[in-house]
């Protein structure tokens, strides 16, 4: 970068003000693209967002290398001095997904900036709104021209495009699995440096101290906040068989008041999922459950007549190798598994090809650490 340290500092604390004076508009835009509710864009995307890009401004001037005095003589007996200093890595392709549009590109954005490197950043083809906002704020905050540019289009076309590029350095990207395992060999292939933050299907495990209504409420706010559509729902449920059944009908309850409606309304508990083709695949899912027999507790169809809601659903009666309990479904549907041992638990909880996330709930610390050492 052509910027000191201090002035990519500088703008960098400007752009977080920005952002920050911006709430009401870009809260709308993203409420607009992607329908998630208005407090979520507020608290997550807006007010966090420009949080983590005022904490990135400062680490802009505390970039520092090390400098040794090694062990190991030259020749001829002269010495020389070893150190290391941190450069920016050059171009930086940012791709971010559709459900948290302007918190994940500047999870992206704002440390490439701090670094001095340029970012390509590419959004979601259905959440394209705020990244391009947020280019246009870059502009107004003081970046030159070419710092932060935005690409728009299909991933399969665009998106696709850019991974295969050679003139990037690096390339983030958050998504799919099947979408990140295609862009780690579009990288390999230029020896590009890579990172993925991939799908989960995250387990919740309750075990019988907990107490049914405390554990039933995480858990719904586990699988339904942002309608499902966060990477690291709790999406399988195991609960300990003594208090499984008040467990999860307690769980049902919570899903079964839950205000549907749309993201604008301040008394909507769950929104829209954000596309009908993502409609059409949670749909999917569930028909693939009911079609293996599983038994939904609550939910299981559309919400309301119209727009793209589906009811907040918890199948029971599911096994390991049925779809809805293997594979992301990334929607406000859960699975509730009984267990009578805490090893079975923990087995069934490792069973996936997932990562990214877990928890327990118990009033026991002790045999909480036993499970999560």
């Amino acid at each position: 970068s052509r910027l000191r340290p201090a002035d990519r500092e500088r703008l960098l604390y400007r752009l977080s003000e920005l952002i920050a004076d911006h709430e009401a508009e870009l809260s709308a835009l993203e409420t607009l693209q992607s329908g998630k509710l208005q407090a979520i864009a507020r608290m997550i995307d807006v007010g966090a967002g420009a949080e983590f890009v005022r904490y990135m401004a400062g680490w802009a001037t505390k970039i520092e290398g090390q400098t040794l005095d090694p062990s190991i003589p030259g020749p001829l007996g002269t010495r020389y001095f070893t150190y290391t200093r941190r450069e920016a890595v050059g171009v930086v392709g940012a791709i971010v997904p559709w459900n948290f549009p302007l918190a994940i590109a500047l999870w992206k954005v704002a440390p490439a900036l701090a670094a001095g490197c340029t970012v390509v950043l590419k959004p979601a083809e259905e959440t394209p709104l705020t990244a391009l906002r947020l280019a246009e704020l870059a502009i107004d905050a003081g970046f030159p021209p070419g710092v932060l540019n935005v690409v728009c289009g299909r991933g399969a076309i665009v998106g696709a495009a850019l991974a295969r590029h050679p003139g990037l350095d690096k390339i983030s990207f958050t998504g799919s699995t099947t979408v990140g395992r295609g862009i780690g060999h579009a990288a390999v292939d230029n020896m590009t440096r890579f990172t993925l933050e991939l799908g989960g299907k995250s387990p919740l495990i309750v075990l019988d101290d907990a107490d049914p209504q405390q554990a039933a409420a995480g858990a719904a706010m586990g699988i339904f906040f942002n309608q499902g559509q966060v990477c690291t729902a709790g999406s399988r449920i195991y609960v300990q068989r003594r208090i499984f059944d008040k467990t999860v009908q307690a769980m049902a309850q919570v899903a079964e008041g839950m205000k549907v409606g749309s993201g604008f309304d301040p008394n909507t508990q769950l929104g829209p999922v954000v596309s009908k083709r993502h409609f059409e695949r949670v749909m999917d899912y569930i028909d693939s459950a009911r079609g293996e027999h599983a038994t939904a507790v609550t939910g299981g169809g559309r919400a309301l007549e119209s727009g793209y809601f589906v009811q907040p659903t918890i199948f029971v009666g599911t096994s390991p190798s049925m779809r809805i309990e293997r594979e992301e479904v990334f929607g406000p549907v859960a699975v509730a598994v009984p267990f009578d041992d805490v090893e079975d638990a923990i087995r069934m909880a490792n069973d996936t090809p997932y990562g990214l996330a877990a928890s327990v709930w118990s009033q026991n610390l002790s045999a909480v650490h036993r499970i999560v050492p």
